[in-house]
């Protein structure tokens, strides 16, 4: 059966403008069929939209489903653990408008192995573009060994280039679409300081070429500089947080067409706990880091840098119902514009993470999956955290 939305103002990420007197064709397969402004083609039925506000629904390219942002055990789980909490935070996600993931890494290969269950109908949530488990060091960021018999499940722990090119092809195996490289140090581990650099550049190389040989992409945790050079220099699809990143290396994302993904909110989450909640190191190091990472990716946002949406999602109160609006929050508090904001949750992020043949735009034959809102988004983008606005997935609503 088609629907025909009329009476909308729309927002397709296509276009980026907003289209006045629009209306949306989503066909019997919940894709979209056509869209476009004044007079309406005919379908089987037709919805009013009474002059609200549609816009793609929105993409998170860096989450942790697997984790429980209010347990700050962190990567301390077991998969059945680890499973429970996704299930739950996939719901959320969705419910909260967000159509697809990027999960950045779980124990024991979680997140692919919900993605394959999603596409057999067993699960529900957003798509998920999973990671596996993340590649990582001794001691370093995502060294946290789990199992009663202290079996590594969470990072790969690689020792030089041949290690890195096995677990690589360990998780092309299983069915990751993304591999996550652990740079650098990280606020959340206890055992190294966030500009320690961990992977060597014959690491990194590895990891890129071998990804980039199966179409899959790579995302690099990369905090300090030396750690963001070397994954610039690698070729990785996206730096993930880029606390220290330099205005060249800024210039050189720009001319390889590298991502950004800075994930402000989990930096802002730490910093807004409540006293005694978390680890004191993670404060310490939050707040050691927290101005100059706002006052970098501010540089970047006027540099032109290509900013994609992710929020590190499961980490410490960092939340999945609110988490991806309050970033695109803090990113045009950091200068962006609401239509960039915008752009890097839906048709930027589609491309980073290889879904746009589906997602990011409102254009003929992609998913009908997109929100609907009451106030224009363009104008202030707290629009889209509006907590009653409708959720279509694939032409179905779900809120």
């Amino acid at each position: 059966m088609t629907t025909l939305y009329t009476n909308c103002n729309l927002f397709d990420a296509e276009t980026e403008e907003m289209q006045n007197n629009a209306w949306l064709l989503v066909d019997n397969e919940g894709l979209v069929g056509a869209s476009g402004t004044g007079s309406a083609p005919e379908a089987d039925q037709t919805v009013d939209l009474q002059g609200q506000y549609v816009i793609p629904g929105l993409i998170n390219a860096h989450t942790h489903i697997m984790m429980d942002p209010m347990d700050n055990r962190t990567a301390y789980l077991t998969e059945t653990e680890a499973t429970v909490n996704a299930i739950k935070n996939l719901k959320t996600l969705l419910r909260n408008g967000v159509v697809a993931i990027r999960d950045c890494g779980a124990v024991s290969d979680t997140d692919v192995k919900l993605m394959k269950l999603m596409h057999q109908g067993r699960v529900e949530g957003p798509e998920i573009v999973p990671s596996g488990r993340p590649m990582s060091i001794l001691g370093g960021h995502g060294d946290f060994p789990e199992g009663d018999d202290g079996k590594e499940v969470w990072g790969h722990l690689t020792t030089c280039a041949a290690d890195m090119r096995q677990s690589v092809r360990e998780e092309f195996k299983h069915g990751a679409k993304n591999i996550k490289v652990m740079a650098t140090g990280g606020v959340m581990s206890p055992t190294d300081r966030v500009d320690d650099t961990e992977l060597t550049a014959e690491e990194l190389n590895a990891a890129v070429e071998e990804a980039h040989s199966k179409h899959m992409t790579v995302a690099s945790h990369a905090q300090g500089n030396r750690g963001i050079q070397l994954s610039l220099e690698a070729g990785v699809d996206s730096i993930e947080h880029g606390i220290y990143v330099d205005e060249q290396q800024m210039d050189l994302m720009i001319k390889q067409g590298t991502c950004l993904v800075p994930t402000l909110n989990a930096c802002q989450c730490i910093f807004d706990a409540p006293k005694g909640s978390i680890p004191d190191y993670m404060i310490k190091k939050d707040i050691e880091v927290k101005d100059i990472f706002f006052k970098n990716i501010g540089k970047a946002i006027k540099k032109g840098v290509r900013i994609v949406v992710g929020t590190d999602a499961g980490t410490p109160f960092n939340r999945f119902d609110n988490g991806t609006t309050t970033e695109m929050e803090l990113l045009v508090e950091a200068g962006e514009t609401p239509l960039q904001a915008l752009l890097g949750a839906t048709k930027y992020a589609a491309e980073l993470i290889q879904l746009s043949e589906d997602y990011g735009t409102l254009t003929a034959g992609k998913k009908a999956s997109f929100l609907v809102l009451k106030d224009n988004p363009l104008v202030d983008i707290k629009a889209v955290a509006q907590e009653d606005k409708q959720v279509y997935q694939n032409g179905k609503l779900i809120k």
